[in-house]
């Protein structure tokens, strides 16, 4: 494991507006700074009650000027929702005002409901156009001549790297037959990560931006100074993804003693499976699911996201994970 990092979602909690969600935002990244995350990724989704991040391009430029090391990033930009030649302005820009600190991260889905996808879109196209928009984004981010038709400005040169997300194989083989870094989203879909790593790797071609396979994979971690609290401020997380699978999408939850008295069993099943990819406890024991998560899949970078209610718990849970993935990290060096 190169680097680990870190999704933020800017979750909005119960009681809290949007604007305390990405004043939180900021906070969090700044900290994250302090605590040795390489990178600090936001992701794009729509008509969320309990997501601040919509425009995602403006909360990174946000986030950018607030800190001054890490890199910052989407994880990611669902481009069908989008011209490929606006992201490569957006990102072009954010790549002037920020050197070589900018990365964008590129997702097929639609990173919300098919009404709003409607709305966003306009016109639905029938046919996947992702790998070519994909190709086209490159090709603004790159040395284009001076008498080319079309240029992204600012954009044109700025190389921002460009990484494929996925939770399926179709990722897997993309970023693999154009030679880009691969992200699976293993947060909240896990189930195909190991076939999709396998994938990733043995379909791998070296090109201009790689010549050998870089994945990162994604984790949730909820740690706190004991078992009991670390389950406790979990909740939150479940709820929300519950009500999310059926249905009615909300706030972040407040925590609850008794999740299990809050969601049907068969949903809750659900749940646990979708966010099985995860760290949950004491430091003690996070360093133990962390380890074996590292261990089993091999990653050269691991990411990490949490939704915690408690801005102060949110900050503590990711100082823990960062602490031990520091030395996790430290350690085949020592060895």
């Amino acid at each position: 494991m190169q680097n680990f990092s870190l999704l933020d979602l800017s979750p909005v909690p119960e009681g809290k507006t949007a604007a305390d969600a990405l004043a939180g935002t900021v906070d969090l990244a700044q900290h994250a700074e302090r605590f040795g995350y390489h990178r600090y990724w936001l992701a794009e989704h729509h008509n969320m009650p309990g997501i601040a991040s919509a425009a995602t391009s403006l909360v990174i430029g946000h986030v950018a000027a607030a800190t001054s090391t890490m890199r910052i990033g989407a994880g990611g930009i669902m481009l069908p929702n989008h011209a490929p030649l606006v992201i490569a302005e957006q990102f072009g820009t954010l790549a002037t005002l920020y050197p070589n600190r900018i990365d964008l991260g590129l997702g097929r889905a639609p990173g919300t409901d098919m009404a709003t996808a409607r709305a966003l879109r306009r016109h639905m196209a029938p046919e996947d156009s992702f790998p070519q928009d994909v190709q086209e984004l490159i090709a603004y981010l790159g040395d284009m001549p001076d008498n080319a038709t079309v240029r992204a400005i600012p954009g044109t040169g700025t190389h921002v790297p460009v990484w494929i997300l996925g939770s399926s194989l179709y990722g897997a083989q993309l970023a693999a037959y154009l030679g880009l870094p691969y992200a699976f989203a293993s947060h909240f879909a896990p189930a195909m990560l190991e076939q999709a790593i396998e994938t990733y790797r043995q379909t791998f071609r070296p090109s201009e931006f790689l010549d050998k396979p870089h994945l990162m994979m994604a984790a949730g971690v909820c740690a706190a100074d004991t078992d009991a609290e670390a389950t406790f401020h979990r909740s939150s997380q479940i709820l929300a993804f519950a009500r999310l699978r059926t249905g009615k999408p909300g706030k972040l939850p407040r925590p609850v003693e008794n999740v299990e008295a809050e969601i049907p069993a068969p949903v809750l099943a659900q749940v646990r499976e979708a966010l099985s990819c995860s760290a949950t406890g004491s430091p003690d024991r996070v360093r133990q699911q962390l380890g074996t998560l590292i261990d089993t899949f091999q990653p050269d970078e691991l990411m990490v996201t949490g939704m915690i209610h408690d801005h102060a718990a949110r900050l503590r849970s990711f100082e823990i994970a960062a602490e031990i993935l520091t030395d996790m990290r430290a350690q085949p060096a020592a060895a």
